[in-house]
């Protein structure tokens, strides 16, 4: 290879037009814009627009929205499970995961997850583990003494959230449960208890233990001084003053 033979490849490059060079080269005197009018101009763009009168896309009436949050599941049936099965391109005695039905070729890619769906005849003990199913499927495959597993994917299903949530959650109190018994020494409350009861019963047999004396000597000021007053000497009348009455 010489230098002077050094080119791009076939249609890398396309020739620029050449407007306005004569009627001949089919893009002479208007360029190929047509005759006069709002397009010919340049800076014109117009989507839509109809001489100011309501556009079609307009007019139409809307119905509905699209989800953008909306997940893409594959969905499987029973019954195409089953056959898989039959021919040996699932194994009966390991779980069904996504993995395993990619290797099968029942799905292309996970997406979202997979979703069970009961149509069809399951005749096989299976054990599935997928990001949900519906009720029909989930009694097919506990009839025929297998177990459905909700399982996520990406973490942002629904049930599987929720079970995983509620885990992490049990986790929790657990550990708080432990921590709290490790530093008084004492079990935690039960879930029943009321917070008021204990001091409530600690109250009582405090009052119950209290010796006679120390009552008495908390009894109320008032009373005290009702007696002081009923120790005092009465003052007798004067001799010298007569009853008036």
């Amino acid at each position: 290879m010489r230098l002077n033979e050094v080119r791009d490849r076939d249609g890398a490059t396309r020739a620029k037009k050449r407007l306005g060079r004569g009627i001949g080269s089919g893009l002479g005197k208007t360029a190929g814009r047509g005759t006069k009018g709002q397009k010919a101009r340049a800076g014109v763009a117009i989507k839509g627009f109809e001489g100011g009168q309501m556009p079609l896309h307009r007019r139409l009436p809307k119905r509905g929205f699209n989800n953008i949050f909306a997940k893409k599941f594959n969905e499987l049936n029973l019954g195409r499970i089953q056959g898989a099965v039959d021919s040996g391109r699932l194994d009966a005695k390991k779980p069904i995961t996504v993995d395993a039905l990619k290797a099968a070729g029942l799905i292309r890619r996970p997406k979202d997850g997979v979703r069970l769906l009961g149509h069809g005849e399951l005749k096989t003990k299976l054990a599935f583990e997928v990001t949900g199913a519906s009720r029909p499927a989930i009694k097919a495959v506990e009839t025929a003494g297998g177990t459905v597993t909700l399982k996520s994917i990406t973490g942002r299903e629904v049930p599987a959230a929720n079970a995983i949530k509620a885990k992490r959650g049990a986790e929790r109190r657990e550990a708080l449960a432990a921590k709290t018994k490790g530093k008084s020494g004492k079990a935690p409350k039960a879930e029943g208890e009321q917070p008021g009861e204990a001091e409530a019963a600690k109250t009582a047999r405090a009052t119950k233990a209290k010796p006679a004396p120390e009552a008495a000597a908390k009894a109320p000021k008032k009373q005290k001084a009702a007696e002081a007053e009923d120790k005092k000497p009465k003052a007798t009348p004067e001799a010298g003053k007569k009853d008036k009455s």
